[in-house]
């Protein structure tokens, strides 16, 4: 019978290769697709990035079968874009490795006291990056005069982020851009930041590592209570303003994880820990490191900061 190896040699070429990528994806590099605005203006919705396995160690494949081990354990910086699976999926009981991914940048490691507003949004925290993203408000009757200075910037697509209860309108900027809109408007009308409602209510928030005791309060004590729940796996309640961990009344916890708090560069887009709180380091993945694809210009293998 006659055999075709040059047939039989592209199948192992093609095989070879296969398995090639697969073995990138799984212990090297991963890529992802950035599905909405969230972290504008460092990453824009529809772009590409790749993301290193190896920036904070390995994460061994299948953690929810074989256990949670990294090769090469290296710690997070804060600032860093991170990739991550859902702390809080609508499963509770699915695997880690199965769930959907976020990204966000870091803004709080283990150990790190963050003062956060009602609405855990960082107030009194360093600014990481200029591309970091507030609230503003303004009068709805100079909606037209906004959208020729923000078209003279070409910020022609920044949309409204909603309406204030008096009518005023609300968009979100980054510091850059609220710094050169100002400019623009030579005083024909001022953008007033809208969490300045919010800072009498902020409070000191610890970002809980391995090992370490953490006080409970008024103001943590639902987010400690779900952390214990999601991902220390004890039973937790909270009664009369009381947490109980397996039955008993409990002032603080001491976890077996370190955690990390996560915050999108706009405060519209809710997808960090406002949303879903800490995200225990067997959730991360890796660190942004590379756009290799935009459809923007200049963008192309850019390195990811």
């Amino acid at each position: 019978m006659w055999i075709n190896k040059s047939g039989k040699w592209w199948a192992k070429a093609v095989g070879c290769i296969v398995a090639a990528v697969v073995l990138v994806r799984m212990f090297l590099v991963t890529a992802c697709v950035i599905p909405s605005s969230g972290m504008e203006n460092s990453l824009y919705e529809g772009e590409r990035i790749l993301v290193s396995k190896w920036s904070y160690g390995l994460r061994m494949p299948f953690p929810s079968v074989f256990g949670y081990h990294r090769i090469a354990d290296s710690p997070v910086t804060k600032g860093d874009i991170v990739l991550f699976n859902n702390p809080h999926p609508h499963d509770p009981d699915s695997r880690i490795e199965s769930r959907e991914l976020f990204i966000s940048r870091c803004i709080g490691l283990p150990g790190d006291t963050l003062m956060l507003d009602r609405n855990l949004s960082e107030i009194q925290g360093e600014v990481l990056s200029p591309d970091s993203k507030a609230l503003y408000a303004y009068p709805a009757v100079m909606e037209d005069t906004m959208q020729a200075v923000l078209a003279s910037l070409g910020l022609d697509d920044n949309t409204l982020a909603g309406y204030t209860s008096d009518g005023n309108y609300i968009r979100s900027f980054s510091h850059y851009e609220y710094y050169l809109i100002s400019q623009r408007l030579e005083n024909r009308f001022s953008l007033l930041p809208m969490n300045r409602g919010n800072r009498r209510d902020v409070h000191p928030y610890v970002v809980p590592g391995k090992g370490r005791a953490v006080k409970v309060y008024p103001w943590n004590i639902k987010l400690l209570c779900n952390t214990i729940l999601a991902h220390e796996h004890r039973a937790a309640e909270v009664k009369d303003g009381v947490l109980y961990v397996e039955g008993r009344r409990t002032d603080s916890f001491t976890f077996t994880k370190d955690y990390y708090w996560m915050a999108s560069n706009d405060p519209v887009n809710l997808c960090d820990s406002r949303l879903f709180g800490f995200v225990p380091d067997d959730h991360l993945i890796g660190k942004a490191w590379r756009i290799w694809y935009s459809s923007r210009e200049n963008r192309f293998m850019r390195r990811i900061e």
